[in-house]
C-alpha cells in the first residue's frame, strides 16, 4: 500500500482539455467525432495520392481513377461508423444494449470498436469493388496505407476523453485520469496513438514508396492487419480492459488481445500470398 500511496508523487498532471470543441446550443462538436472526420479526409487525400503515382505500380497502370476514391469516401465512413458501432455492442457490452437495444443508436454516448469499423470498412471496400470492377486487394492495400494515421488521430481522442487508460503503473510517466482513480496509470492511449499510428504509417510508407509493394496485391494491407494486431496485443499488456468484461484469463488475457489474434494470422497470410502471387506471375 505504500508504493501505491507515493506513486501520485511522481505522475504527470492530466492536461484536462475540454472533450468539447464548442457547442452551439444543443449541437456540441467533440474531439472524438472531429478525429474520425480528419483522420477519414487524410487516408482519402493519401489513397488519392497513392493511385495517381504511376511508379508505384505494374508497368505504370494505374488501378483505378481519383474519382472512384471520391465516391467510396461516403462507403467508407458509413463502414466504419455502423461496424465500429455494431461490433462494440457485440463484443463488448451485449447485455446491456440487449436490455435497452435503443441506446445503440446514442453514438454521442461513445462505445466504438475498432474491430468492428475494421469489418464494416472491409465488407464496403468488397462491395464497392465489386461495383466499380476495381481489384479488391488493390482497394485493400490503397486504403490501409493512410488508415494508421486516422487511427492515431483517433487515440489521442481517446487520451482527450479519458478513456481506455492503462493499468496502474509506477512509471515516471504515469498518469492520473480524472476517471480513473488516484493512482498513475499507463497513457496506453498514447502507446497505441504511437505504434498503431505513427509506426505503422512509416512502415507502410516505406512499404509502398521504398520496397514498391503495391505492385503486389494484397501485400499493403496483410501488413497493415498485422502490424495492427501485433501493436494491439502489445499495448493490451498495459491497457485496462473494459470494466464490463474485466481479464477473460488470468490477469492478461483481455478480448483485445482474443480479437487480434487473427488479425496477425490473416495479414500474414495476405503478405505471403501476395508474394506467391507475384512469384508465379512472373516465373
Amino acid at each position: 500500500m505504500t508504493e501505491y500511496f507515493l506513486l501520485p508523487l511522481a505522475a504527470l498532471p492530466f492536461p484536462n482539455i475540454d472533450p468539447v470543441i464548442f457547442q452551439v446550443g444543443p449541437l456540441k462538436v467533440h474531439w472524438y467525432g472531429v478525429g474520425y472526420v480528419v483522420g477519414i479526409l487524410f487516408a482519402w487525400w493519401y489513397a488519392k495520392r497513392l493511385v495517381t503515382n504511376a511508379r508505384l505500380w505494374p508497368d505504370g497502370r494505374l488501378p483505378m481513377k481519383a474519382l472512384d476514391l471520391d465516391d467510396f469516401v461516403i462507403w467508407a465512413a458509413v463502414g466504419i461508423v455502423a461496424g465500429g458501432r455494431l461490433g462494440y455492442v457485440l463484443f463488448y457490452n451485449l447485455p446491456k444494449y440487449m436490455a435497452n437495444p435503443v441506446e445503440i443508436l446514442f453514438l454521442q454516448d461513445g462505445g466504438m470498436s475498432f474491430h468492428g469499423g475494421f469489418a464494416g470498412t472491409t465488407l464496403a471496400m468488397i462491395l464497392f469493388a465489386r461495383s466499380r470492377g476495381i481489384n479488391i486487394w488493390t482497394l485493400f492495400d490503397v486504403v490501409a496505407a493512410g488508415v494508421p494515421v486516422a487511427l492515431g488521430v483517433v487515440r489521442c481522442t481517446n487520451f482527450i476523453n479519458s478513456e481506455l487508460w492503462g493499468r496502474v503503473t509506477d512509471a515516471p510517466w504515469g498518469v492520473v485520469f480524472p476517471n480513473g482513480g488516484p493512482f498513475p496509470r499507463h497513457p496506453s492511449q498514447l502507446y497505441e496513438a504511437a505504434l498503431e499510428g505513427l509506426v505503422l504509417f512509416l512502415v507502410l510508407r516505406l512499404l509502398t514508396h521504398g520496397f514498391l509493394k503495391l505492385k503486389r496485391p494484397g501485400f499493403i494491407a496483410g501488413a497493415f492487419v498485422a502490424g495492427y494486431g501485433l501493436s494491439r496485443i502489445l499495448v493490451e499488456f498495459f491497457r485496462q480492459p473494459d470494466e464490463q468484461l474485466g481479464y477473460l484469463v488470468g490477469d492478461w488475457l483481455t478480448m483485445g488481445m482474443v480479437l487480434s489474434v487473427p488479425m496477425v494470422l490473416v495479414g500474414a497470410w495476405a503478405m505471403v500470398t501476395a508474394r506467391q502471387t507475384a512469384t508465379s506471375a512472373t516465373a
